[in-house]
């Protein structure tokens, strides 16, 4: 039976099918090696969309804007939006739904998203949330299969780090719909809801994968990826030394990378990243605790494990897939 995704919003990958995200991410490779080659696309002309943002961002909003340019949309970039101050989300939704084809979200609240997809009537599709990155999540899995011939049920993947974000749910949903062997290695207090957990070893079981939440590190073992994200996420930032001193032992370092005993193993990490201290809170976390680097180590950044900037490049071609696939069919 064919996909059809005409009219879909991309709240979360819980709504979609293992059959669902393999056609985006073939879709995406696709796309990818169209702009490699130079053709000129026009799948999304006609079309406009607009990007909501309540967040910072330097690849989501790139991605977004280059992957609609390339297909001939135009894009509204909107942060400055009386959505939730002088007009209610729903309102909100219902107007942007008579202008636009597609709604970009970027923000706080998983709930926004969805009261926007619930009252817009086009798609909207979730450029990350606190508890949520389904974007972010189809880019990591295009890399992973662009460096393994193995089938993504065949793939080890753990993620080293604050387990409960949302990058680590995310990661968790994606891996457990594809059917990996999907590991957590997190201090307790810093461990997923229990609730998703069970959710996801549901999921996991339905599709011959596997769910593991651990402290133990030696869980690296024979993983072919090692994945982390920031130890304090935006909003997070009055609790840096009480991260710090739960998340160091969890450090993405070459003695991590080599416990997998896996000369095949590659690094992903969502970006930004603190591996040194060229950045106004890198330095500000050296002068204030000493540390040059946090949840990875500048070795292991720029070694040949890392496929860091791949993974990044692989957002704008999956967020292309994505709104060809919603907005095209």
């Amino acid at each position: 039976m064919p996909i059809n995704l005409r009219g879909r919003s991309l709240l979360t990958l819980k709504d979609f099918t293992p059959e669902e995200i393999k056609y985006l991410l073939e879709l995406s490779k696709d796309l990818k090696a169209k702009k490699r080659m130079g053709i000129k696309g026009d799948l999304l002309k006609g079309k406009n969309i607009v990007l909501l943002f309540e967040k910072t961002s330097t690849r989501t909003r790139c991605a977004f804007e280059v992957a609609a340019f390339d297909e001939g949309a135009n894009v509204t970039f909107l942060t400055n939006s009386q959505m939730g101050k002088k007009e209610s989300i729903e309102d909100t939704a219902r107007v942007l739904g008579r202008f636009y084809d597609g709604i970009e979200f970027r923000g706080f609240k998983q709930e926004t998203v969805e009261i926007l997809a619930k009252y817009s009537g086009v798609p909207v599709w979730n450029g990350l949330t606190d508890e949520d990155h389904p974007t972010q999540v189809l880019a990591d899995f295009l890399t992973i299969m662009e460096n393994f011939e193995k089938p993504l049920n065949k793939i080890k993947f753990v993620y080293v780090g604050d387990g409960r974000n949302n990058m680590a749910n995310a990661l968790m949903i994606g891996a457990s719909k594809m059917g990996m062997d999907f590991v957590i290695i997190s201090p307790k207090e810093l461990f997923p809801s229990k609730e998703l957990i069970s959710e996801m070893e549901t999921t996991a079981n339905e599709n011959g994968g596997k769910i593991t939440i651990t402290d133990k590190l030696d869980a690296v073992a024979n993983a072919d990826v090692i994945y982390t994200d920031v130890w304090i996420s935006m909003g997070e930032e009055s609790k840096v030394e009480e991260r710090i001193k739960l998340l160091k032992p969890y450090q993405v370092n070459m003695d991590l990378i080599k416990k997998t005993n896996n000369p095949e193993v590659i690094f992903l990490h969502c970006l930004p990243s603190f591996h040194d201290t060229k950045t106004d809170m890198g330095y500000d976390i050296y002068q204030k605790y000493g540390l040059t680097e946090m949840e990875v180590t500048d070795e292991v950044f720029q070694s040949k494990y890392s496929k860091v900037f791949d993974e990044a490049e692989n957002r704008m071609h999956t967020i292309k897939a994505v709104m060809v696939a919603t907005l095209v069919g």
